[in-house]
């Protein structure tokens, strides 16, 4: 039976290695929305890879004045320390914009503390060093591809694409030799260190050890370019904070603005000038300052924004317009503006009785009836019809 570990000895590097690698792993195979505790497992893989850190310094594990080739092969894989918690740093899940550029912040100097010790062992070669070189003079604008030229950046991104595929298919390749397998285990511990007297074993995880420290160099600037994209996002965010507002909030600040503007403009004279452009509406400033000139013209992008107890009434407002006004009270308005013209039909025969008392009347109706019957002698029936006559 093996022998347990004494809990109060301190762990060994190799024993909080093993445990940080399963967390790690974990974590890639887990995601925030399926696993409840994924920010809990994010934090614990942090605090061990802080651990990590602290033991590679309290026993002077590298030292930048002996080259790579000095590194013990065993030794190889905690170079890899920062690049991992770069990578889980990464993962945070963090809504808040201020508490995520922190989280990037510690991304930063994780990568920059990997790439800043490949760099003292000389083990940036090729493209890599003059990415390094080019990080260092300006960081916070650094990228991978420097042409303006939209072919040249879609050239340069395949050529970073088929780069990335070259070194995971030689980690892929060196994994399945079966040297490898023999290198883990052939010892008989399973702990990966193989048999340092047989020199094959040795060979094979140097070679593997060296493959991972150069995909990861190049996947840390990769992560190094995909950061400051990132924070231009977050910063492009918080210029706009000040309008993202609650609603009442981003009203009661454009109706103090523009009593305000009201103001200074009867103390200046009466301009009459007002950015509101009419009484029921608000203006909502998208970027800020002055929304309108004196003379009409739009300064900047603007909303028209109801109130608050408009935007409320609407909620629950059918998706066609309802009536304002009864039928009958409609035909009142018509007739009213004259839009209704009364007579004829069944109501002509509704005749009020004439008045024999008024004799005025009689008389203007008599001659009507005599001047009828000059027109009908003067007139016959057809006289005025000559188109088909012969």
């Amino acid at each position: 039976m093996a022998d347990r570990q004494d809990p109060n000895q301190p762990r060994t590097l190799k024993q909080i290695w093993a445990e940080a690698q399963e967390k790690r792993l974990a974590l890639e195979n887990s995601s925030p929305i399926t696993n409840p505790s994924y920010s809990d497992d994010v934090l614990s893989a942090i605090q061990i890879h802080e651990e990590i850190l602290r033991a590679i310094s309290r026993v002077s594990l590298f030292s930048p004045n002996e080259p790579l080739d000095d590194i013990a092969t065993p030794d190889l894989p905690y170079l890899l320390a920062n690049y991992y918690l770069a990578e889980i740093h990464q993962k945070t899940t963090e809504s808040d914009p201020a508490r995520r550029r922190a989280a990037l912040s510690r991304v930063r100097e994780a990568y920059e503390r990997f790439l800043g010790l490949l760099d003292a062992y000389d083990a940036l070669q090729g493209p890599y060093r003059t990415l390094y070189e080019r990080y260092t003079d300006d960081p916070l604008s650094f990228s991978t591809v420097t042409s303006a030229d939209p072919a040249r950046r879609r050239d340069a991104k395949i050529a970073n694409f088929r780069a990335e595929k070259l070194l995971k298919d030689r980690l892929a390749t060196l994994r399945r030799d079966p040297r490898y397998a023999e290198a883990v285990h052939g010892d008989g511990d399973g702990d990966g260190d193989g048999d340092p007297a047989s020199g094959v074993d040795d060979e094979i995880l140097r070679e593997l050890y060296l493959a991972e420290v150069s995909f990861a160099a190049h996947m840390a600037f990769q992560g190094l370019e995909g950061l400051n994209r990132e924070l231009e996002v977050l910063a492009a965010q918080a210029a706009r904070m000040p309008t993202a507002l609650l609603p009442q909030q981003a009203g009661q600040n454009v109706e103090d603005d523009a009593r305000r503007r009201l103001r200074r403009e009867e103390r200046d004279g009466g301009a009459g000038y007002t950015d509101r452009v009419e009484a029921p509406r608000r203006l909502q400033s998208v970027v800020g300052g002055p929304l309108l000139s004196r003379t009409g013209k739009p300064l900047q992008p603007f909303t028209l924004v109801g109130s608050r107890q408009e935007m409320t009434r609407n909620v629950f407002r059918p998706g066609h317009n309802l009536p304002t006004m009864s039928v009958e009270e409609y035909l009142e308005e018509e007739r009213r503006r004259g839009g209704i013209i009364e007579g004829g039909g069944a109501s002509s025969y509704n005749r009020p009785e004439p008045d024999e008392d008024d004799v005025e009347k009689a008389d203007q109706e008599t001659y009507k009836a005599r001047a009828w019957d000059e027109f009908v002698e003067a007139n016959p029936k057809g006289s005025g019809n000559t188109l088909n006559r012969g």
